[in-house]
């Protein structure tokens, strides 16, 4: 069975320009790993295996994101906003303050800008909460109960 990427309409847009520059990047590093035959024996030949390691990485990164947007399910705001689903801004609150998460998927997960994929600890515990609902959250720094103030 084939893994589902949730991802928003944006993150889809995003791969796909992401995709296209990478194919467009192709013929310049074919053109590099060309000229870097003429220079002569392989096998100590620098440049050669730069471009080769760089064509592996764009190759590698081509075959992800055409597997990723292949079966994506595109994440649709819920409209329901009384309990925490994928695609849903959380506020919560605690003792120690305040804090917000959009819960997206895991491509497009950024913790540091309060993007948390909903297969993270975290996005797995407020998923199905309601809001006033209390949510223990365990961290690898320490263990904190929030409560869910609101939901969008």
């Amino acid at each position: 069975m084939k893994k589902q990427f949730h991802l928003t309409a944006e993150g889809v847009e995003e791969l796909k320009k992401e995709l296209e520059t990478l194919i467009a990047e192709r013929g310049p590093i074919a053109d590099r790993i060309r000229t870097a035959r003429e220079f002569g024996d392989l096998s100590e030949n620098a440049e050669y295996a730069s471009a080769r390691e760089e064509q592996g990485k764009t190759e590698g990164r081509i075959s992800e994101i055409e597997n990723i947007l292949q079966n994506v399910d595109v994440i649709k705001k819920p409209k329901k906003k009384d309990v925490v689903e994928i695609g849903n801004s959380v506020k919560l609150k605690s003792k120690n303050g305040t804090k917000e998460f959009e819960i997206v998927g895991s491509v497009e997960a950024d913790p540091m800008n309060g993007r948390i994929s909903d297969e993270s600890p975290i996005g797995q515990a407020l998923i199905g909460k309601k809001i006033g609902e209390n949510v223990e959250i365990k961290t690898p720094a320490e263990t904190v109960t929030y409560k869910i103030d609101s939901i969008s």
